[in-house]
């Protein structure tokens, strides 16, 4: 049952802007009649990302999702805690936990004593792993391109900027 406040208002001048495109009629009720319309297009525009995307890296160097998540945490700051994933990755701790088991098992990752505690452990990159880091990660950059293409460099600031702050709220 579509609300009927504010939102649903702005969502109503929303779908009117669109009355020409071609849009599936049941895409159109999920965009604008969707009291949940917010999770509708954050996991539909995820899913439009990460089939095409992890599908690919999975096909061609057999990672899955998870196991490549924490080589591109990796990439973003090496020689971190295993636990600094689990608390960034939005996946379970022992899905994080089998994936950096089967990475250091295929020689993609390496545990090392962590310098400023030597009770712990940090995780660092392989040769191997950034050689697959450095043929992924453009054609995943120039998806998301493509799927920003319709945004001005004004409204991709601002969408940046909204989404960071949900992700900083929650």
């Amino acid at each position: 049952m579509p609300d009927s406040g504010p939102m649903n208002r702005t969502r109503a001048t929303e779908a009117e802007a669109f009355a020409d495109a071609p849009i599936h009629p049941l895409i159109a009720a999920k965009l604008w009649e969707n009291p949940c319309w917010f999770s509708f297009r954050i996991n539909y525009l995820s899913l439009r990302f990460n089939g095409p995307v992890y599908g690919r890296i999975a096909d061609r160097h057999d990672l899955s999702r998870p196991e490549y998540l924490v080589l591109y945490s990796l990439t973003l700051r090496d020689g971190i805690a295993a636990q600094d994933i689990c608390e960034t990755a939005g996946f379970p701790k022992n899905t994080i936990s089998r994936a950096i088991h089967k990475l250091v098992k295929r020689k993609l990752i390496r545990r090392a004593l962590d310098s400023s505690d030597r009770r712990s452990f940090v995780l660092r990159l392989t040769i191997e792993a950034r050689r697959i880091l450095a043929e992924s990660v453009p054609p995943m950059v120039a998806h998301e391109r493509r799927m920003l293409s319709e945004l001005t460099q004004s409204e991709q600031q601002t969408l940046s900027k909204l989404l960071a702050k949900l992700v900083v709220d929650s």
